[in-house]
């Protein structure tokens, strides 16, 4: 007699594993990885209790997809045990591709590949070692397999991953605007012509969702400490790899060591260092940085022991982007006060623009159920003009550098 697995969570209470083959990917070191990489990066360093890690959001996502899944088998949706396998496999294997502190180093360790290739990659080995039983959740994961809704449920702007990291990043944080009610929208998503759709009765969760996800990034994603703290880290890998390069620097590990001498230019992922990038986690990196906090570096030292004391950049949002003129005055006067030599003040000091939308129009369409069986994107619905409003991109623009 199969027994299925039962698993305690804080969100939804008790997660079911499904099949044995789900169980033996979840023991896989793979997937185990992820309990050492937190899902929100370092915003425990705003919201001490975003310590939760890509295991729990992965498990999560597939305990929302399950949910889903009966919801449509329910209503007459035709879903083989295949599928059904195949769909929980690609959500549960979605996040692999993470490295260390999710988004915050993933444009640094292998620049310009992002998450999502690397998670490809991995489930092809993980597909190869389980002798082709991963077949059709690589399918699913790609957006390539025929029945479409599968691949929304996946990646889409109504996907159970969006659903499970609002409201697992919102009870992590406490930021209680991140709220959403994922079980009625579940309840009432459908199948329509092949594609996935969402009865009208749920447009005011459909709204409370977007809403949240706005509030959510604002608030938690691209907070401005957030923001602090990844310039910081984007610095201390710049700076880290630049004293490597010149044999100034030694690493404890050697999987750290392997991409800081990695070429930025390098667009394929080897096996080689895709096994390199299977051993590294947060832990890895926070050591590094603890040792690179005791170097001869004036800079890479000071850099390090202000993420590990929590003695941040402080940023400056602003409606405008800054001239050349007064970056420059800014540069300079931040040399000055702090005696940096020339060049130097380019690791405490940064300048861009974040943006977001809520809601992407004309793109992975969320699409809704009509009581006259017609659809319609739900940015057209005509009595939820804040939809249409939040679908609007807000981009700010930012100065963040060391205080003087």
């Amino acid at each position: 007699m199969n027994k299925k697995k039962i698993i305690k969570d804080p969100v939804y209470g008790f997660i079911t594993i499904p099949t044995p083959l789900l169980q033996r990917l979840i023991d896989h070191p793979y997937f185990q990885r992820m309990r050492r990489i937190k899902q929100l990066g370092l915003a425990d360093l705003i919201y001490p209790g975003a310590s939760h890690s890509r295991f729990n959001h992965a498990l999560g996502a597939m305990h929302l997809m399950n949910l889903a899944l009966d919801n449509l088998i329910s209503k007459g949706v035709t879903i083989s045990e295949d599928e059904v396998e195949g769909a929980l496999i690609a959500i549960l294997l979605h996040d692999l591709g993470h490295g260390p502190f999710s988004h915050v180093l993933e444009n640094m360790i292998m620049p310009g590949i992002p998450h999502e290739h690397v998670t490809e990659l991995i489930m092809e080995k993980l597909n190869s070692e389980f002798n082709g039983k991963l077949d059709i959740a690589l399918r699913i994961f790609r957006g390539k397999y025929r029945k479409k809704f599968l691949n929304q449920l996946v990646s889409g702007q109504l996907d159970v991953d969006r659903l499970d990291y609002l409201a697992r990043d919102s009870f992590y944080t406490g930021v209680d605007e991140g709220k959403i009610g994922a079980d009625r929208i579940i309840k009432m998503l459908a199948v329509k012509n092949g594609e996935l759709v969402v009865e009208e009765k749920a447009l005011y969760s459909l709204e409370n969702f977007l809403n949240a996800r706005r509030l959510m990034y604002w608030q938690v994603y691209l907070h401005k400490t957030t923001l602090s703290v990844e310039k910081m880290l984007d610095s201390i890998w710049t700076r880290a790899r630049n004293n490597y390069k010149r044999s100034e620097l030694s690493c404890q590990n050697q999987s750290v060591e392997y991409f800081l001498h990695r070429p930025k230019s390098k667009k394929r992922v080897e096996a080689e260092e895709l096994e390199a990038f299977l051993e590294l986690d947060d832990h890895d990196v926070w050591a590094e940085i603890k040792s690179w906090s005791r170097t001869n570096d004036q800079i890479l030292s000071e850099l390090c022991k202000g993420i590990i004391n929590r003695d941040l950049f402080k940023v400056e949002f602003l409606e405008k982007p800054v001239s050349a003129k007064k970056l420059a005055e800014k540069r300079d006067l931040l040399k000055k006060k702090k005696n940096f030599k020339k060049g130097e003040e380019k690791f405490f000091f940064k300048s861009g623009s974040i943006s977001n939308a809520a809601y992407i129009r004309f793109k992975d369409h969320i699409m809704v159920l009509k009581r006259d069986g017609k659809t319609i994107d739900i940015a057209e619905a005509a009595d939820l003009p804040n939809i249409k409003a939040i679908s609007k991109k807000v981009k700010k623009y930012y100065l963040c550098y060391q205080s003087i």
